[in-house]
């Protein structure tokens, strides 16, 4: 082998191809571009976290319990409280903030701080530096959104509970809060001594209790939690560092990032047939330079190589511009994705995913042009006078299932290095393979059903147009699996977001309650359901809950389930707080599916209780199993007697654990009342009354929640689809480059109608039908796909019913159809305006 002969005739036969050399390898370029973009974002992100995780915690140490502390509690916080500098104290839970000003109110998140939390970071305020006054001078910190909202200032007064406050300034940011997580459920931060008296705190109240500590630096507080893990299960505190934060925000974020880059991936693989089909062409177009080269003496190998080359090299060309593009446009997704991240982020140019994209380039740009490339292989000197349209029996060829191999090797070992596990790489394969064969399987359809029932009573450029899709060199199977495949995506991710809305939109349905209030007191209940009836609304849902906590199963405590690895039993059935009600039947939305519904037990029974089945799966909960519960200091023997399929998409109250009628009936409980509002005007003017009469009372309006819903998902779509929209760039990419590969071959075709007298009109026409026919094709393949896989995450993943909806289809498809049409026009004009004696003249 004579390699500088070799690269020298590559380099040679490169100078008249080189445009569209490049133009073979641009549609990998996109593909390139968004992965390292993604992976620029993973980089910079993990750094970020590990930057910023002291202030996403806000300290060394947090401990928290999801019930009011014990003397046991207390005494071992007292004694972490001995170890360290500094320590703080949270009590947060949800509520009602009333604005005095304009009698509105908002359902929030309140947060009362004692101490000087946070350690690390800084509770950024508008005007500045407020937040470390505010304790003293008992006033509040109100989110920017709410404030927006209610059109507040500085200095408005509100009512939380029984308690008025000033509004001391406006809370721009907080450790660890993401602007998506503060749109649900505001944040309002108060002294936490300012809250005694206000009637928030009562028996039956969720608060969720945060101990915050400062440790002296270099302190191993890994390794003192670590010590004390069994005593933390033992008095149900969760704990977390800032080496625990930084692990579970990184592999949380990772995973979503993960995620976007096998979206990217997608993008990528729809390039690499354009690649394939563009070579295919090209080498097709060479064939008698081939076989001129094996006459003066070149080997096939050598003529294999010397192509072999210059898609190295423009491969390596495709990846460096690609990269390019990807640094770049990382530096717009920060713009993007900072409402979904907890942490600022940042955008350094990561000389790793560069690296990487020029090494996919190169790798793509071979890997993908060895199938038609290896024909040149097979091409003898008697090409140079028989050049033969027909394509060459190949399967035969040991080195070309060696090749197919090697693809499916490289998209399972990528894909493999994005996702958790095996089972998942091998079913993102599968549906990859999958979707490429549909796609390919309704081109060749489309093409042989075209050839056997062509309909010869068309008007002639019609007919002329649908031919197009047979004729020799033909684009049709590339164009309908890149353009098909980026519709299906799209499609896919509008349906799913569409399914997410439908989910909670069915609480607007007529028989369905559209408002919840809790937190209500025994001694409230009454004079509510009255204020309600008054106002004439009806009570659609009253329910007593309890709550509990599970001291032992089969006399089993946490202790001991912790320390038995072989136990089924789960040990966060211990530490997870219950809220538990009581009934003597079953509702709408359940059903049992296994032993028997108890809805009655007389006094001195022992109580009966019924699991939902899920939560009994993912505890390790059995039917007979003895349970002893902790309600509220006393100890409540049960056994489970059956279990409940529950509907938890309707919006009614549900349950994981229903006690039968009679078992803790006089426990100290609160209550939950649904109702349903048809009036805006009249939803406000009731939560007014509420908040007035019941201060403590939490109200939650359906209505509101699906507004936030629309918005949260909005943003969440707009980042997937933000990435999702490099398919249908990358289709339009390989639409372009198939049209101006074959464009010398369009230009004869057309030479020929014009010289059998077609005119410019006839030859318009042909040109838009054949395109119309593509994304027609495309489109609704491309939709029908979608149309299958969002029925198969409904039922598999979101347990709901998937209702298409016809307007994104229709729109969809038509989108897709008249792009296609003008990305062809607009690429065959030079094809249109052609004359005939131009191409007579090259001939």
């Amino acid at each position: 082998m004579n390699w500088r002969w070799i690269f020298v005739m590559a380099w040679r036969d490169s100078r008249k191809n080189r445009s569209r050399l490049f133009l073979f390898i641009s549609s990998i370029i996109l593909g390139i571009a968004s992965l390292v973009a993604m992976n620029s974002f993973n980089d910079n992100l993990k750094r970020d976290i590990d930057l910023q995780a002291a202030q996403l915690i806000g300290a060394d140490l947090e401990l928290e319990s999801r019930r009011k502390p014990d003397e046991d509690v207390l005494a071992f916080i007292d004694s972490i409280k001995g170890l360290s500098e500094d320590m703080a104290k949270e009590e947060r839970f949800m509520s009602m903030l009333r604005f005095l000003k304009d009698d509105g109110s908002r359902f929030v998140q309140v947060r009362g701080i004692s101490g000087d939390f946070p350690f690390y970071g800084e509770v950024e305020t508008s005007p500045d530096h407020v937040y470390a006054d505010f304790k003293n001078k008992k006033e509040v910190l109100v989110e920017k959104t709410l404030m927006m909202q209610f059109n507040a200032q500085a200095g408005d007064r509100v009512q939380l509970g029984l308690n008025q406050f000033n509004i001391g300034a406006t809370l721009l940011a907080q450790p660890g809060q993401t602007a998506i997580r503060g749109a649900m459920a505001p944040t309002v931060f108060v002294p936490l001594e300012a809250l005694a008296n206000s009637g928030l705190q009562q028996a039956g109240s969720r608060i969720e209790y945060h101990y915050y500590f400062k440790f002296p630096k270099g302190y191993p507080v890994d390794e003192l939690m670590t010590g004390l893990k069994d005593r933390l299960t033992e008095l149900q505190l969760q704990s977390a560092t800032i080496s625990t934060t930084k692990e579970n925000t990184g592999r949380s974020f990772s995973d979503m990032a993960s995620f976007m880059e096998l979206v990217s991936f997608v993008a990528l693989l729809l390039g690499c047939i354009g690649v394939s089909s563009a070579v295919h062409i090209y080498v097709r177009e060479k064939l008698v330079s081939v076989s001129i080269l094996r006459c003066l003496g070149a080997s096939s190998r050598q003529a294999f190589y010397i192509f072999l080359i210059q898609f190295a090299a423009i491969g390596f060309l495709g990846g460096l511009v690609g990269a390019i593009l990807g640094t770049l446009i990382q530096y717009l997704i920060p713009l993007v994705m900072q409402d979904i991240v907890p942490v600022a982020l940042s955008s350094a140019i990561s000389w790793a995913a560069i690296g990487k994209g020029i090494g996919l380039g190169v790798v793509i740009a071979v890997l993908f042009a060895l199938l038609p490339l290896i024909s040149v292989r097979h091409i003898s000197p008697l090409n140079s006078l028989r050049v033969s349209d027909q394509p060459e029996e190949l399967w035969k060829d040991k080195f070309r299932w060696l090749i197919y191999a090697l693809i499916v090797a490289f998209i399972v070992g990528f894909a493999r290095l994005q996702l958790n596990d095996w089972v998942q790489t091998l079913f993102f394969t599968l549906a990859i393979g999958i979707t490429f064969f549909l796609l390919y399987g309704v081109a060749n359809g489309v093409t042989f059903l075209v050839k056997k029932y062509f309909p010869s009573g068309w008007p002639y450029v019609w007919r002329q147009g649908l031919s197009n899709l047979y004729r020799p060199n033909n684009q049709t199977i590339v164009l309908l699996i890149s353009i098909g495949f980026g519709t299906a995506l799209i499609a896919t991710l509008f349906f799913v977001q569409d399914m997410l809305l439908q989910r909670v939109k069915m609480a607007s349905s007529e028989n369905q309650a559209n408002m919840v209030l809790f937190d209500i007191q025994t001694s409230q209940i009454d004079s509510l359901k009255q204020l309600t009836l008054d106002m004439g609304l009806p009570i659609m849902d009253e329910v007593p809950i309890v709550t509990m906590q599970i001291s032992s199963i089969n006399d089993l405590k946490s202790s001991d389930v912790s320390k038995d690895t072989t136990s089924a039993i789960s040990g966060r059935i211990f530490r997870s707080e219950i809220r538990a009600t009581y009934r003597d039947s079953l509702t709408q939305a359940e059903k049992v599916t296994a032993g028997k519904w108890v809805g009655q037990v007389a006094d001195g029974e022992t109580a009966q209780v019924s699991f939902d089945k899920n939560y009994a799966e993912e505890t390790g909960v059995k039917i007979g199993d003895k349970l002893v519960f902790n309600v509220q200091g006393v100890s409540v023997p049960a056994v489970v007697s059956s279990f409940r399929e529950v509907d938890w998409n309707r919006f009614q109250s549900n349950f994981r654990v229903v006690f039968a009628k009679g078992a803790i009936d006089q426990a100290p409980q609160t209550y939950l009342l649904m109702t349903k509002i048809g009036d805006e005007q009249k939803s406000s003017a009731y939560q007014q009354a509420v908040v007035k009469q019941f201060a403590n009372v939490s109200v939650i309006d359906i209505n509101t929640v699906l507004s936030i819903l629309d918005d949260i998902l909005k943003k969440i779509g707009f980042v997937i689809q933000f990435i999702g929209a490099f398919s249908i760039l990358t289709g339009v990419v390989v639409l372009i480059s198939s049209v101006r590969v074959s464009k010398f071959q369009r230009i004869r075709e057309n030479v020929l109608l014009r010289t059998l007298g077609a005119s410019r009109k006839q030859i318009l026409t042909i040109t838009v039908s054949e395109y119309l026919f593509l994304g027609i094709l495309a489109s609704i393949t491309g939709v029908i796909i979608a149309l299958l896989a969002s029925n198969l995450l409904a039922v598999f993943v979101f347990e709901t019913t998937f209702i298409p909806s016809f307007a994104v289809i229709i729109l969809l498809t038509l989108a897709v159809s008249a792009l296609t049409i003008l990305i062809g026009m607009l690429n065959s004009r030079s094809v249109l305006n052609s004359p005939p004696l131009e191409v007579l003249r090259r001939d």
